[in-house]
C-alpha cells in the first residue's frame, strides 16, 4: 500500500503535490491501495478547512485514492503503543521541564555542537508514571536512544547510515497525551502495511527515527523509502512556502490547469520520452528510480510552454466554458490568442475584451460608430472577406482609418491575431460584440 499525507496547516505546495502525483501512480502501476492520510495531531498549528482544500485538490488532478482518514482518529492507538514501549523498558518517562531542555539547547549551540538529550531522565521505569498520575507532574514518555546503526537504503539518495547518537533519546508521546509526529507517521505506515513511502527529503532525518519505532514495535515488514529531491526556486536556493509559485492554490489563481501542472512536476529531475503528456500516459513509462537525485529548478516560464500545449490540447467546448460559453467556436477562438498567451486567465481576458462593452472615446472613435452603424444593419456575412469588402464599400473608409478601428470594435484591442481569423468564431455573436 502506498499514502500521501499532507498537513493540514497551509496551503498545498507544489512540493507535496509533486509527492502525491508519484504516490499515486506508482501505486496505479503495482495495483496497489493508495490512502490521503491527512496528519492533523499538530492541533496549534491545524488551519480548520485545509483538509478538505486538499482532497478537492487531489481531485483536481483525478488522484483517485482508496480510503482517507485523520491521524487523530487514531490517537488511542498511539497512546496504547508509547505505554507498551514503556512496560517493554523501551521507553522511559522524562520530566524535564521545558526550561531545562531549552538551557540544554542553549549549551549546545553556545559549545557549536549538535543538541543531544542529557538522559536525566533515562533510568526511571513504568511504575514512575503512575507516581507522576497521581501528582500531576508533566511528563513526557520518550524511547530509549538506539545501540545500533539505523540503515537505511533510499531508491532516490541511496544507502545512508545513521548513528544513534544522531537518532538520540527523543520524544514519542507528549504532555498532553498526544504524539509526536515521527511516532505518529511510524505507527500509522505500520498499522496499513505502508511498503514504499515516496515524500521529500526534508524527511530524511525523520526517516531513521521512524525505522527504529518500527523496530521497537516488533515490526518486522521492510520498508522502503524514496526521497524526492528539493525544489529550487530561479535564484537556485530551496523553495520557501511564501514564494509564488510554491502554492498550488496559487498557480490555480494564475490560470494554470492540472495537466500542465501535473506534466511539469513530473519533468523535473526526470528524463521523460516526451515533454508533453498527462499522468495516464506517463504511466506506461513511468520509473521512480530514475529521478535524479539532485535537486531540480522550478521554472514558470517552462511552466507556461507547457501550459499553452496542454490548453493547445484541450477539447475546444471544454475550454470555451471556462469563458462561460458552452460553444466549441469560442474554444477555438481562444485558441488563437495561444501564440502569445499562456494561462487561462490570459486567455479570459482576450475573450473578455471581445464581448465586453467598446471605448469609443479613442482616437478611432468616429470609426468606429460608423462601423457599428453599418454591422448592426448588416445581414449574416459567411466570409472575412464579403464582410470586409461590404464594411469597406458602405463606410467609404479605407486604410488604417478602416482596419485600425474594425480591429478594435471586433476585439477591443488594436492588435492581436488577424480579423481574418477571428471573424469565423465570431460572425454569430457580432451585434453582441459591438456594443
Amino acid at each position: 500500500m502506498l499514502r500521501f499525507a499532507p498537513s493540514p496547516t497551509s496551503d498545498m505546495l507544489i512540493g507535496d503535490l509533486r509527492v502525491a502525483i508519484f504516490n499515486y501512480m506508482v501505486a496505479q502501476q503495482r495495483g496497489e491501495p493508495f490512502i490521503i492520510r491527512i496528519e492533523d495531531t499538530d492541533k496549534k498549528r491545524n488551519i480548520e478547512g485545509k483538509d478538505t482544500e486538499i482532497l478537492q485538490i487531489l481531485e483536481k488532478f483525478a488522484l483517485k485514492h482508496d480510503a482517507v482518514f485523520h491521524q487523530s482518529e487514531h490517537l488511542n492507538i498511539h497512546q496504547t503503543l508509547a505505554v507498551r514501549l514503556l512496560e517493554e523498558g523501551k521507553a522511559f518517562v522524562c520530566t524535564c521541564t521545558p526550561g531545562q531542555i531549552e538551557a540544554e539547547k542553549e549549551a549546545a549551540k553556545t559549545n557549536k555542537t549538535a543538541y543531544r538529550y542529557s538522559g536525566r531522565c533515562c533510568n526511571t521505569d513504568k511504575e514512575e508514571l503512575e507516581k507522576l498520575k497521581e501528582g500531576n507532574v508533566p511528563f513526557v514518555i520518550r524511547i530509549k536512544k538506539p545501540e545500533h546503526d539505523i540503515v537505511n537504503h533510499d531508491l532516490v539518495k541511496g544507502e545512508i547510515v545513521t548513528t544513534p547518537n544522531e537518532v538520540d533519546s527523543f520524544v514519542i508521546l507528549r504532555a498532553d497525551g498526544t504524539p509526536t509526529c515521527n511516532f505518529a507517521c511510524a505507527c500509522d505506515d505500520m498499522l496499513s502495511n505502508i511498503t514504499l513511502i515516496i515524500r521529500g527529503e526534508e524527511h530524511l532525518c525523520d526517516t531513521p527515527k521512524q525505522k527504529y519505532i518500527q523496530e521497537q514495535l516488533g515490526y518486522e515488514e521492510e520498508t522502503v523509502y524514496a526521497h524526492l529531491p528539493a525544489l529550487l526556486n530561479a535564484e537556485g536556493r530551496k523553495m520557501s512556502i511564501k514564494e509564488d509559485g510554491s502554492s498550488v492554490k496559487w498557480l490555480f489563481e494564475q490560470g494554470f490547469i492540472p495537466d500542465a501542472i501535473a506534466n511539469y512536476l513530473i519533468l523535473l529531475g526526470n528524463k521523460t520520452p516526451e515533454e508533453i503528456f498527462t499522468v495516464p500516459e506517463a504511466l506506461a513509462w513511468f520509473d521512480l528510480e530514475k529521478i535524479s537525485s539532485s535537486p531540480a529548478k522550478f521554472d514558470i516560464e517552462r511552466l507556461r510552454f507547457i501550459n499553452r500545449k496542454h490548453l493547445e490540447r484541450m477539447d475546444d467546448k471544454r475550454l470555451s466554458l471556462v469563458f462561460g460559453f458552452a460553444d466549441a467556436e469560442i474554444g477555438k477562438l481562444a485558441k488563437l490568442y495561444l501564440e502569445e498567451d499562456a494561462t487561462l486567465n490570459e486567455l479570459e481576458t482576450k475573450i473578455k475584451a471581445i464581448f465586453s462593452a467598446k471605448d469609443f472615446d479613442g482616437e478611432w472613435g468616429e470609426q468606429m460608430r460608423v462601423l457599428q452603424k453599418i454591422i448592426a444593419d448588416a445581414p449574416m456575412i459567411a466570409t472575412f472577406d464579403e464582410f470586409e469588402s461590404y464594411m469597406m464599400q458602405a463606410s467609404g473608409l479605407k486604410g488604417e482609418a478602416f482596419s485600425k478601428p474594425l480591429k478594435i470594435l471586433l476585439t477591443g484591442a488594436g492588435y492581436g491575431p488577424e480579423l481574418s481569423d477571428i471573424y469565423p468564431y465570431i460572425k454569430s455573436y457580432l451585434l453582441e460584440v459591438i456594443s
